[in-house]
């Protein structure tokens, strides 16, 4: 993907590396099993017909607690490409244009099968608010044109934010896993 605010994200590292607990591994290898086996439950099983495709999650958590690297791991196993999106640099000022980037991003990541990670997402996926003018308008729009987006995605997206309460309740609803990211222990 050709674009100043998409960065293709790798790692050298491994499962080992990531400090999590053992009930947010699990939802990690529930999103590692829904790359493996999708296109077998989707196509082969017939639950297209039933539910949605693709996958949604949000990481939540302070900064360092491995959120980023959780999700080059999970398209490291699936050998797949992990782009995060820089959110500062899709957002415009101009009226339709941050839709007309993220469309192109949504298209070109569906037909390249890749997952799609939007860091510090509480800046493009904030809650909306009330109207009172036509800027909060124009906002709840944007928000709205993510949901759908999203929502009709057929891979995976990771949102990822250190103020879970910042995102729109709406967003949380459509996640099929919301894991925690805690600084570790020591032990």
């Amino acid at each position: 993907m050709n674009a100043p605010f998409i960065k293709l994200i790798e790692t050298d590292q491994n499962w080992n590396d990531v400090a999590v607990e053992p009930e947010n591994l699990g939802c990690l290898i529930e999103i590692g099993d829904w790359l493996r086996f999708s296109e077998t439950l989707m196509n082969e099983w017939g639950l297209s017909k039933m539910i949605k495709p693709g996958y949604r999650a949000l990481f939540y958590g302070e900064n360092g607690t491995g959120k980023t690297l959780a999700a080059a791991l999970l398209g490291k196993d699936a050998g797949l490409d992990v782009y995060r999106i820089d959110l500062s640099m899709v957002l415009s000022e101009y009226i339709g244009e941050t839709e007309k980037q993220l469309a192109g991003i949504f298209d070109e990541a569906a037909t390249k099968k890749s997952i799609l990670f939007f860091d510090e997402a509480e800046a493009l996926f904030g809650k909306r608010t009330d109207v009172k003018d036509a800027h909060d308008r124009y906002a709840n729009q944007e928000i709205s044109y993510l949901l759908q987006r999203i929502e009709d995605y057929p891979g995976v997206v990771i949102l990822a934010t250190n103020m879970k309460g910042n995102i729109d309740d709406a967003f949380i609803r459509r996640f099929q896993s919301v894991i925690h990211f805690r600084i570790p222990k020591v032990e």
